[in-house]
């Protein structure tokens, strides 16, 4: 089989040589036309008047709309259509389109949109969360609220009680490929869009929203994204729908692109948190009760900013079973881009907040972290079936957990697969965690400028959309005569090798070799009313369906061929690239031409969809979540007192891939995940000033992680085991998972800064240097 093998992803060699074509290298007909934005320059106010005659005068400028020059719908949105393509007498964001060039040039566009002379009524925006608060500013009528066993009666009666706070910014995509969309009209009004986005299908809806037609005359292609992480999610509509309605308006193929700034003024970010937290603990660390407050600046338009929140609370309890928990969310309306998906959809969010608690309690009672969070740890599955009840102990820890549902979450999900205890002792064991830990104080206890920190953390994350009816997949197989297979499917391919992991499954079912495989590019005209590529579940569900349409067919051949040499269809076996029925063996290009020839047919669908979940939103209850995926991480920082700038020396990880369909990708999606959720927290900071601009719009102003800010000893290992629930050969979701193992890298940076002092850190994130050095010199005055 072909599953489980470690091979390079089907793209990395045009990769390399520049030959993978994206979007913005496709050849355009002759006279495609470029559109650009005119952006808002306030964040809040009404526009009184625009005097667009100086755009319409610049050099190549063929057409200039406005939103009242749009034919239908005027909205982008992914959700209650309040985030119009153009604004329609109202700015909500430095950064809003307010007006559409249409012209010859790339270059023309981005020139004239900056010509527009607006008048604006502005008004003080809301920025902040105690704006938002002071304004009841919100996108529901007041905070949600989960629940589960009475979390302030056992705050109460507990031995010590632990608070604080802690905010968490925000972090730009920064996609290596931008935002783009080309749109070319066919004929009878149809559409054509080839768009660089996660969700085909939503394109195509709002197109035909914008454009006044039917779902049918909008075509939808992406062959492939540089990069997504959720900015491709819904934010790619906007390019769409103005591409598609200059083409109607124009009757010429239009094209557009932002350039980088434009992209990350324009465009929404991950939503930045803050949490308060108050936790009741016993001697022992054992967390009695805990509740949190979560308030989310969720931007100008409500996107997908419910889920997040709501993932965020789903998670709030990572990999430890509280007995009673409080988790009451806000999500606020501020005049900023409109929060939108990002890697761990919330998720993120909710395990910093819970993960800070545990630290803080480990500081306060003197205790080792990790130790701390195994004691807090759900119950250890027992192999080969569920998870049993937590132990009893002396201070009835088990009788609580009991009260509150057993060894269950928050949410009521019973945790059947923990594995982390497991994977906790394995990865302590091969990272020498204990002899570096001493080390580390060791070296702290000489003094100096230079202090090291050591911190691990688990991760334990929900794989499944919290909208059900999302959790559905189809594809389209064909088989050729010549034994070629032809695979399409909803999922998208944005660099995490989704097309070789399910061109694998392909292969493997009809045992032949991944060579006579090719997945064509997504496309709505192929497989309808697809999923976003997105909430880790692309080989999840495109897997199953493939598997399903590779199945139809292979039965069909076994069904022909057990009939023409006289033998049993469930005994014709399909490896090695050959198909034996009994005693005979043909090669699978033998088998494929004697089923066409038998006018058999050689094309099939295929549909999956997740099967036990049920979940209740708005009481919080259910199963949201089809199994969980885990890994835990340990990271060693070097700290520098006098500047507050850090290094990260060594992370060791031990991820839960299940039986990894590619070994070789999955790795890779550790490691990339683990650098990307450290730089969330450590170097990546958004600024806005205090009339809503954007200042870290550039690679200048906005630090992603760079090579050289990997850690200098990198050591990625995947957990030995296999899914318990029957997803594709028994894998697990590997996209999202590994952006939380970066969590340890900031509790390490923390674990530095308390050797100044007795005092605990707080250390917020991102913990940029200069965040560092204040939190330092707290330590150090005690304060």
């Amino acid at each position: 089989m072909t599953v489980s093998r470690s091979l390079p992803h089907d793209a990395a060699p045009l990769h390399v040589t520049g030959q993978a074509r994206y979007v913005d290298d496709i050849p355009v007909p002759a006279g495609c036309l470029h559109l650009a934005f005119g952006l808002s320059t306030i964040a809040r106010g009404r526009i009184l008047s625009m005097d667009l005659d100086p755009v319409r005068a610049a050099p190549g400028v063929v057409a200039v709309l406005t939103a009242g020059d749009l034919p239908f719908a005027n909205d982008v949105s992914p959700s209650v259509h309040d985030e119009p393509l153009l604004a329609d007498g109202r700015v909500n964001y430095v950064g809003q389109p307010v007006f559409l060039v249409v012209a010859e040039s790339h270059l023309a566009a981005r020139r004239a949109a900056r010509l527009g002379r607006i008048d604006y009524d502005e008004e003080e925006p809301i920025l902040t969360v105690e704006q938002a608060l002071a304004a009841n500013s919100r996108f529901e009528d007041g905070p949600v609220v989960w629940e589960k066993g009475d979390a302030e009666a056992a705050i109460a009666a507990a031995l010590r009680v632990i608070e604080g706070r802690v905010e968490i910014g925000g972090q730009e995509h920064f996609y290596l490929e931008g935002q783009a969309a080309l749109a070319l009209p066919q004929e009878g009004g149809d559409m054509m869009i080839h768009s660089s986005t996660q969700h085909p299908t939503e394109v195509q809806h709002k197109v035909a929203e914008a454009l006044g037609v039917p779902m049918n005359a909008v075509r939808v292609e992406t062959r492939r994204m540089g990069g997504g992480f959720g900015g491709k999610e819904s934010q790619g509509n906007a390019l769409a729908v103005a591409c598609a309605v200059a083409a109607c308006v124009t009757g010429q193929p239009c094209k557009m692109r932002y350039d980088r700034d434009d992209d990350m003024i324009i465009t929404g970010k991950r939503h930045d948190f803050r949490i308060d937290y108050r936790a009741g603990v016993d001697a022992e660390g054992r967390i009695l009760g805990v509740a949190f407050t979560h308030y989310a600046r969720c931007g100008w338009a409500q996107d997908l900013s419910l889920p997040v929140a709501d993932r965020a609370m789903l998670h709030a309890d990572n990999a430890y079973c509280l007995p009673a928990v409080r988790i009451e969310s806000h999500r606020l309306r501020t005049n900023t881009q409109s929060a939108t998906a990002f890697r761990g959809f919330g998720g993120p969010q909710g395990m910093v907040g819970i993960e800070r608690v545990m630290d803080h309690v480990a500081h306060e009672l003197g205790m080792d972290p990790v130790e701390l969070r195994r004691r807090n740890y759900y119950a250890e599955a027992a192999k080969g079936g569920a998870a049993p009840r937590p132990a009893a102990s002396p201070r009835g820890i088990s009788d609580q957990k009991e009260a509150g549902g057993g060894n269950t979450t928050p949410y009521g999900m019973e945790v059947e697969d923990f594995e982390l205890g497991a994977m906790t002792e394995a990865l302590l064991e091969r990272c020498d965690y204990v002899a570096r830990r001493a080390a580390v104080r060791a070296w702290n206890a000489r003094g100096g400028a230079i202090r090291k920190g050591i911190a691990f953390s688990p991760v334990k994350f929900g794989i499944s959309f919290t909208l059900t009816h999302l959790n559905q997949a189809g594809a389209l197989v064909h088989v050729y005569q010549d034994g070629s297979v032809h695979l399409n499917h909803g999922g998208t391919e944005m660099g995490q090798g989704l097309f070789q992991k399910v061109a694998q499954v392909a292969a493997s079912r009809f045992g032949i070799g991944l060579e006579a495989v090719k997945i064509t590019a997504t496309d709505t005209g192929k497989v309808p009313n697809t999923s976003a590529t997105a909430a880790s579940s692309g080989s999840d569900l495109n897997g199953m369906a493939v598997k399903a349409a590779c199945d139809t067919i292979r039965d069909r051949i076994a069904a022909h061929l057990a009939q023409r040499f006289q033998a049993d269809a469930a005994e014709v076996r399909f490896e090695g690239g050959r198909v034996h029925v009994g005693a005979e063996s043909v090669s699978f290009a033998e088998a494929a031409r004697m089923a066409y020839e038998g006018r058999v047919s050689l094309s099939a669908t295929g549909f999956y969809r997740t099967p036990k979940l049920a979940w209740d939103r708005l009481r919080g209850r259910g199963r949201p979540f089809y199994y969980f995926a885990y890994g835990c991480a340990v990271t060693e920082v070097a700290v520098d007192a006098r500047s507050g700038e850090y290094r990260i020396l060594r992370a060791d990880i031990l991820h839960d891939a299940g039986a990894s369909l590619n070994p070789a990708i999955d790795i890779g999606q550790v490691e990339g995940g683990y650098v990307q959720g450290a730089g969330w927290l450590t170097t990546e900071e958004l600024v806005w000033d205090n009339r809503g601009r954007l200042m870290t719009h550039a690679p200048s102003t906005y630090k992603i992680p760079a090579c050289s800010d990997r850690p200098d000893v990198f050591n990625v290992a995947l957990w030995d085991g296999r899914n318990r629930e029957e997803t594709i050969y028994r894998s697990k979701a590997v996209g999202e998972p590994p952006f939380m193992l970066g969590i340890s890298a900031w509790l390490a940076l923390s674990d530095a800064v308390a050797s100044f002092g007795d005092v605990y850190p707080a250390l917020d994130a991102p913990a940029t240097p200069e965040r560092v050095w204040a939190a330092i010199r707290r330590v150090r005055n005690g304060v």
